[in-house]
């Protein structure tokens, strides 16, 4: 995508007249970085230097024909929470571009750190998980969450099973572990756990930490959810997701000292009683989305025509279906969690 294209998409009258900007003065744009099926800029307003984000979605990994208004509909409705950015614009039509678009308020902060910022990041997701949400809001609800979840690794994981250039000891591990975590997707083991929305892709990077005294938030809603908070947690723990962006695996006591933060954090007593039993699933099928994911990225990597390309990404992708790190997955954090 050419960044003069979205400048002049900036000066169309809709989008100056939601973000109140000037008719007769022209939007620069900064690159702030790339995901897998996004691109985000950065610009300020030429009058009251607010910053902004635009985000340009390329795809949907959740196979929406509006992407982008999904993701909108999930920041207006978490806005009550204090911890997202605010949405100001959205443009799902993908007629002025050939992609949606959607732009929110910029926000301050680093990324977080797991050996020094555990605390904010319980008190952020409790926020965000206690916050009162209808079942109407308009986002998917699975009804039997771990079953989603089996189902999804099994799509995934398929692309690379039917790739030809697929490396066999890779879809051996691949197997051992979608077989023995399968059975969580038969029946619904937890059908009282509660439901709140949920991130479902939290890693350091969408954190964005000021310090203890100071506003700190979780960005990057692409995929939500209204589903089980422990689903959140587990997918913040897993190793999957600590050693995607800072080669950190937390020890079993780093992850009891978080849980027992964020339920303090949470103050529901309800949620106690049944957090960490559903916690030690999700945290296993995390180990199996990851992966899984990383199957599919690394079928889809091969294409020339893909959009974006990541190299960080790739090697990440390219060292997660190593055999010896499937192994460990499947030693320490698939075998004793299997129903």
């Amino acid at each position: 995508m050419e960044q003069a294209q979205l400048e002049q998409y900036l000066r169309r009258e809709e989008v100056r007249e939601a973000l109140a900007l000037p008719a007769d003065t022209p939007i620069s744009l900064t690159l702030l970085g790339q995901g897998e099926y996004h691109v985000n800029y950065r610009f300020s307003h030429p009058e009251t230097g607010k910053g902004y984000v635009l985000r340009v979605n390329t795809g949907s990994q959740m196979h929406l024909s509006n992407q982008i208004g999904y993701e909108y509909r999930a920041l207006r409705l978490l806005e009550p929470t204090g911890r997202t950015p605010k949405a100001r614009y959205v443009d799902g039509s993908r007629t002025a571009l050939p992609w949606g678009v959607l732009v929110m308020e910029y926000l301050p902060g680093r990324a977080l750190d797991y050996r020094t910022d555990l605390p904010l990041a319980a008190q952020i997701l409790a926020d965000i998980h206690t916050l009162p949400v209808p079942a109407d809001c308009g986002l998917i609800a699975p009804q039997r969450p771990l079953a989603a979840m089996v189902e999804e690794c099994r799509a995934m994981v398929q692309v690379y099973f039917d790739f030809s250039g697929r490396n066999p000891r890779t879809e051996r591990g691949l197997r051992a572990m979608l077989d023995a975590l399968s059975p969580w997707g038969e029946g619904d083991p937890f059908p009282t756990a509660p439901r709140s929305i949920i991130n479902t892709e939290i890693n350091s990077g969408n954190f964005l930490i000021n310090g203890p005294e100071q506003p700190n938030y979780l960005i990057d809603w692409e995929k939500p959810l209204l589903a089980d908070p422990a689903q959140d947690l587990g997918h913040f723990l897993a190793p999957t997701t600590t050693f995607w962006k800072t080669d950190c695996i937390l020890t079993p006591a780093e992850r009891d000292v978080f849980t027992a933060a964020y339920l303090e954090a949470a103050g529901d007593a309800e949620d106690r009683r049944g957090l960490r039993e559903r916690l030690g699933a999700y945290l296993a099928l995390t180990c199996l989305r990851g992966v899984t994911w990383c199957a599919m990225a690394y079928v889809e990597y091969q294409k020339p025509d893909r959009p974006i390309h990541n190299s960080f990404t790739y090697e990440k992708i390219c060292m997660y279906l190593t055999p010896d790190f499937l192994d460990r997955l499947m030693e320490e954090y698939v075998k004793d969690s299997c129903p």
